[in-house]
């Protein structure tokens, strides 16, 4: 979802995981399309190191992101402490309302990041 918020901000990211789950998840899609944004075509793909020694920042979320990620020298890094939608419990709908929270969490989380990096 941060990836998708960040490109539609005209922000150029990457998204990764240390354990990616192979599949982004269809209520992520979901939710995301109710803010018109496109994320069917993303797909979940491991951290590359090398890769991610080119980047301006890595922002883990989730507790255990954070203790997973390696260190990267000269790369700043932030950790965003927001819960696992995936793993929510209960009816369909409580379910749909957790990952729509943590869609709004991120949106502002990302416009927050963007807008100090243009400060």
């Amino acid at each position: 979802m941060a990836e998708g918020f960040a490109r539609a901000a005209g922000g150029e990211a990457y998204s990764a995981g240390t354990e990616p789950a192979g599949y982004v998840h269809p209520l992520a899609v979901e939710v995301m399309a109710e803010k018109k944004i496109d994320i069917s075509g993303h797909r979940s793909k491991k951290l590359e190191l090398s890769f991610a020694h080119n980047m301006d920042a890595v922002i883990t979320v989730c507790g255990e992101a954070d203790e997973a990620c390696p260190v990267i020298p000269h790369v700043n890094r932030f950790h965003w402490p927001i819960p696992d939608p995936a793993k929510a419990e209960g009816a369909p709908e409580q379910i749909l309302q957790v990952f729509r929270a943590v869609r709004d969490d991120i949106a502002q989380r990302v416009n927050e990041l963007l807008t100090q990096k243009k400060g």
